[in-house]
């Protein structure tokens, strides 16, 4: 890890060349690479985008929330990438490349692994005859989302070289717009073009029982595109070797790891800890589940990856109207106020759970309807993206600048894991609030496959649900975030008036 030069008057940048530091950025020279850092983020997208669709396709093929949440475990490696982050750092041939030393191999073995997935992937995901293997399937997501968790480490640090010093700040768009791009097309597109309905309705003149793409195609087509492009970035991208500055010394592997417990140490940030993994237990339910029971009431699964569209746009004008109201020395409570209001959600959201089934006929969804659904989906987002902003201003202002990229990445980590393991939960916990009974034996309860099983086999018995845990968890996870709010209020706003040397790890006059 490297801290700024405390030059006044010339930085070197990526290329080792001296340049003005008052000067703004200048892009002529970096087209290129800014290019090739926006579509190394857009593949990392792919697999994010494919992880968040499987669980779609297996919604509509009889799996059990309890087995989704055991496939969510896939969203995992990004949370955890600060474990492995200090090797990639600090473990490379010189010869061949800091970045490139991990990147390529990675980059390749993404390739392979969905050119592998392509030819077993309908096997696995079962058909009506065999039940999908969610073990296998979860194993092999969360290995490639692994290698995606460590490509971004890779391309993150390559990003501070590769551009001049004054384009540095373009690698946060590249990252933000291309990892957006990358996830837009390996769900949305792929969800409408994969489904049948969806083409036959906007995009063929002849009907067909097929979408105009299927999984195995998709992930045939990617996985010769990822190594495709890694040939080329292997062989005609060279990565420039910039000796770090004498004020600016390097981290080894050792070194990296010990700041990390220092950093967790701290007490502020024992408290703060605390706070990111737990805030978003009170919306696991609604942000979790809602999706999948939306799909269960009725509502196609192409038309919920669509109702992420609209949002594009949002995403991107929303965090700079908002940012004016972070950039000050409370950014917080721009979060804690809108917390209320996806609390609040969370009980609309199961009001059109509840609703859908009455609306939505063989999957007709009315526009008046879907149009709603949009509506409230997008207020939803603004206050999701209003504690998004927020708290990445906070964890701006009490990074200690001395070791700011560890510091940000672990904090990035605990928030990614307060979001990670509620969701998880919810999930799993679906099956067993839901209350259920066998038509044609009163005393069997459906609580396991085995006894659904058990139901369908005696005189052609249905399991009727009688009373389902979604709204159970809904209310609860609602009743807990009221409760956490009153708690997390307090907490948030000693952390606000905690000086800044309450978060430094490094003294001042021992900066490593």
């Amino acid at each position: 890890m490297k801290r700024r030069s405390e030059k006044k008057n010339t930085i070197e940048d990526g290329s080792g060349e001296p340049f003005d530091a008052q000067q703004h950025g200048d892009t002529r020279g970096d087209e290129k690479n800014i290019a090739i850092l926006f579509f190394l983020y857009l593949l990392q997208g792919i697999p994010i985008g494919l992880s968040s669709a499987i669980p779609m396709i297996l919604q509509n093929r009889g799996v059990s929330y309890r087995q989704q949440a055991e496939f969510s475990f896939v969203n995992w490696p990004f949370s955890l990438k600060l474990l492995w982050a200090p090797i990639v750092d600090s473990m490379f041939s010189q010869r061949f490349g800091r970045r490139k030393t991990w990147l390529i191999p990675t980059q390749y073995c993404m390739g392979l692994f969905m050119l592998f997935l392509s030819s077993n992937i309908d096997t696995w995901l079962g058909d009506k005859n065999t039940r999908p293997n969610i073990e296998l399937l979860t194993a092999l997501f969360f290995s490639l989302n692994f290698l995606a968790a460590t490509q971004d480490v890779a391309v993150d640090g390559w990003a501070l070289t590769m551009l001049k010093r004054c384009n540095v700040g373009h690698a946060s768009t590249c990252n933000s717009v291309g990892q957006t791009a990358g996830y837009f097309l390996g769900y949305v597109l792929f969800i409408a073009l994969e489904s049948a309905a969806f083409c036959n309705g906007y995009l063929r003149s002849t009907p067909s029982e097929e979408g105009l793409v299927t999984l195995p195609g998709f992930l045939q087509f990617w996985g010769w595109v990822f190594i495709g492009t890694t040939t080329l970035v292997a062989i005609f991208k060279h990565e420039d070797s910039v000796e770090p500055h004498k004020d600016e010394p390097e981290m080894d592997i050792t070194h990296a790891y010990k700041l990390l417990l220092d950093i967790i140490k701290l007490p502020s940030i024992k408290t703060l800890a605390i706070i990111l993994l737990t805030a978003k237990i009170g919306f696991s339910a609604c942000d979790a589940v809602t999706g999948l029971k939306m799909v269960d009431a009725g509502i196609p699964k192409e038309k919920m990856a669509l109702m992420a569209v609209p949002m594009v746009p949002l995403q991107i004008v929303l965090p700079l109207a908002i940012a004016k109201y972070t950039v000050g020395p409370r950014p917080m409570d721009v979060y804690l106020k809108a917390i209320p209001y996806r609390l609040a959600f969370g009980l609309v959201a199961a009001f059109l759970v509840w609703l859908t089934p009455f609306v939505v006929v063989n999957g007709d969804v009315p526009l008046y309807y879907y149009a709603g659904l949009i509506v409230v989906y997008s207020i939803h987002q603004v206050t999701l993206y209003s504690m998004f902003v927020a708290v990445m201003a906070f964890f701006a202002r009490i990074s200690d600048p001395a070791v700011g990229g560890t510091y940000m990445t672990l904090l990035n980590t605990l928030c990614n894991l307060g979001g990670n393991w509620p969701a998880t939960t919810a999930l799993w916990f679906v099956d067993a609030f839901t209350f259920r009974q066998c038509s044609t034996d009163p005393t069997n309860d459906c609580s396991t496959a085995a006894e659904r099983e058990q139901c369908a086999n005696t005189n052609a018995g249905e399991c009727h649900t009688q009373l389902d845990g979604y709204y159970i968890e809904s209310l609860l996870c609602v009743i807990i975030g009221v409760v956490w709010l009153r708690w997390g209020r307090r907490k948030i706003n000693y952390l606000q008036n905690k000086p800044h040397s309450a978060w430094q790890v490094v003294t001042p006059h021992h900066k490593s």
